[in-house]
């Protein structure tokens, strides 16, 4: 590929929504494009990654017996309400009439599509296991689109199913699932990558976990314990229960507190007692249900983790509105409050307190020396608590750590969720109808690859691992009007494709740090550059993208020094 050819600009200037270094290296390189908010057409360079990393998924899911196909990215309504998606799921899915008014969606994700694609086909506990997978364009009408490749509407993505007879063949498949997964990542060049237990959302299920790029630029949040090494989401991540101190009990009074309404201003008004001695009180709206108001109750050193109180409630929960409400905002407190339409839930924090401060249930005052079972009484409460570094771990009680992350694919044990809800069954070996169990497996394609170019780059541009370069050779020719350069190169150009080396050919009338410069933007691995001087001299000079190693060779030597560097810079799993 000659660069004076190439469609897509290079700049120096970053774009100024670019949050994150991938993001805008990926616009600066020229290999990416906004269409709209989260849609993003793909230059050369860029598809010709994602088509790498599609042939390592690829090879890794044919590895582990899985057979590829092609699911329809619009499909009918009636498929979604035969598993209840259609109603289940917000704004996320986009819904839509054809010209003859009937219903359809854009699919975001294809367990409806992968069961009724098996369903008719599969009737015998015989046929199972088996894993079915595609490659294939999504679109999910995202909320808030982010990182250019990271968080889009648009994307492409690996989805996998997996169907069995029984939940220990789904365990075991699960876990091949995993290994492939690390094997994935590896090859494209991930390095500092975990697997963490996850909460499994909208796809339902009872087990799943995520693969999460650590980066101080992630979404999500992790929860480790450096000693076990317990891995877990936030959404699901617990700390061990702390027991509070024994103390005398002492008599509740009424405290005026003004306009201090926030933890952190009450604590100051009062004294500067610790957080961790207050009662907060968080109110929700559960959507659907437009009568009653959710107040969370938890220690006032903590946060709700809203995953776990959506799990709670069953029903989606957003911030409440307390305008004509009984409730006062601000001093809301589990003594005397309020019954009428109110929906009361008390995190496992709150258990054994003593002597805490809370709202007093009216404007301006709060209650010191609230304890729970003299002055309110918890009959049921939940871990609905975000965890904190430093709280201990459950399993070995060491201090957990929080460290940010993206996540880069996820795998899940589906259950019966689905073939129970499509009717998909199959007769077992004793001749009874069952319904399969599931297994789902999916990897963002264009993530991956912009999570690796926020791992690999560097203050000179994008740094791409060899198994996924656009390009192994970035053939950089100074002065390409000379005639016995252009020879040279001509015949290099030509050696190192015969050689099965893609090569990107600069062969623009540049100066050599302006070609240089390029070369660093776009992370070509390998930059060989010919010159007359090194033509004089009869050699070549190869430089390293990721060391910055020069390395001088003959250049009859240059076509095998180049395959043996691409061959030690290729990571080997088998």
């Amino acid at each position: 590929m000659l660069i004076s050819k190439l469609v897509g600009e290079r700049t120096k200037t970053a774009p100024s929504d670019a949050v994150i270094k991938s993001h805008s290296l990926m616009i600066r390189a020229g290999y990416i494009k906004l269409v709209a908010n989260g849609i993003w057409s793909l230059a050369a360079p860029a598809k010709r990654i994602a088509k790498k990393i599609e042939n390592i998924i690829r090879e890794e899911m044919d590895a582990i017996d899985g057979q590829e196909c092609s699911f329809p990215v619009v499909m009918p309504r009636e498929l979604w309400e035969e598993s209840g998606r259609y109603s289940s799921i917000g704004d996320e899915l986009v819904r839509f009439k054809d010209r003859n008014g009937r219903d359809l969606v854009l699919g975001m994700t294809h367990e409806e599509a992968a069961v009724q694609f098996a369903r008719d086909a599969v009737n015998s506990y015989q046929q199972l296991p088996f894993m079915i997978y595609q490659i294939q364009t999504k679109f999910r009408d995202e909320g808030r689109p982010r990182g250019g490749l990271i968080r889009v509407r648009e994307f492409t993505m690996k989805d996998a199913y997996s169907f069995h007879v029984t939940q220990e063949d789904l365990e075991e498949y699960y876990k091949k699932a995993y290994d492939a997964y690390d094997r994935i990542f590896r090859r494209i060049g991930m390095k500092n990558f975990i697997a963490v237990k996850s909460d499994s959302g909208m796809m339902g299920g009872r087990i799943s976990h995520e693969f999460m790029l650590l980066t101080p630029v992630g979404e999500d949040t992790i929860v480790i314990c450096p000693e076990c090494g317990l891995k877990e989401n936030m959404e699901v991540a617990s700390a061990a229960p702390e027991a509070y101190a024994s103390e005398e009990k002492l008599p509740m009074k009424e405290m005026f507190t003004g306009s201090a309404k926030e933890i952190a201003e009450v604590t100051k008004f009062l004294g500067d007692i610790p957080a961790e001695k207050t009662i907060k009180a968080v109110c929700y709206n559960i959507k659907g249900d437009g009568v009653h108001t959710v107040v969370a109750f938890i220690r006032g050193d903590l946060e709700i983790n809203e995953a776990k109180l959506k799990k709670v409630l069953k029903g989606e929960v957003v911030p409440a509105s307390l305008t004509d409400s009984v409730l006062t905002a601000g001093n809301i407190g589990p003594v005397s409050l309020p019954e009428k339409d109110i929906i009361v839930v008390y995190d496992n924090s709150l258990r054994g307190a003593v002597n805490m401060v809370s709202g007093a249930n009216k404007p301006e005052y709060h209650l010191k020396n609230v304890n729970e079972g003299r002055d309110f009484t918890i009959k049921e409460s939940f871990d609905i608590a975000k965890v904190s570094p430093g709280q201990k771990c459950p399993v070995c009680g060491a201090p957990l750590t929080v460290e940010n992350g993206i996540e880069i694919g996820n795998i899940f044990q589906l259950g019966t969720k689905y073939t129970e809800s499509m009717k998909m069954t199959v007769l077992n070996a004793d001749g009874k109808a069952i319904n399969p169990i599931m297994g789902c497996y999916g990897i963002g394609v264009g993530r991956a690859m912009a999570s690796v170019a926020e791992e690999t780059a560097d203050e000179k541009g994008l740094n791409w691992p060899m198994s996924i370069a656009p390009w192994h050779v970035y053939l950089c020719v100074i002065r390409p009007d000379d005639p016995a350069v252009k020879a040279k190169t001509d015949e290099l150009y030509a050696a190192l494709e015969r050689a099965g080396v893609e090569v990107l050919m600069d062969d623009r009338a540049q100066s050599a740090g302006f070609k240089f410069a390029d070369c660093d933007l776009m992370g070509i691995p390998l930059r060989l550059v010919v010159s007359p001087r090194a033509i004089q001299s009869d050699t070549a000079e190869i430089k390293i993208r990721s060391t910055q190693q020069t390395i001088t060779c003959p250049y009859a030597e240059c076509v095998d020094r180049i395959l043996q560097i691409k061959d030690d810079m290729t990571v080997k799993i088998r």
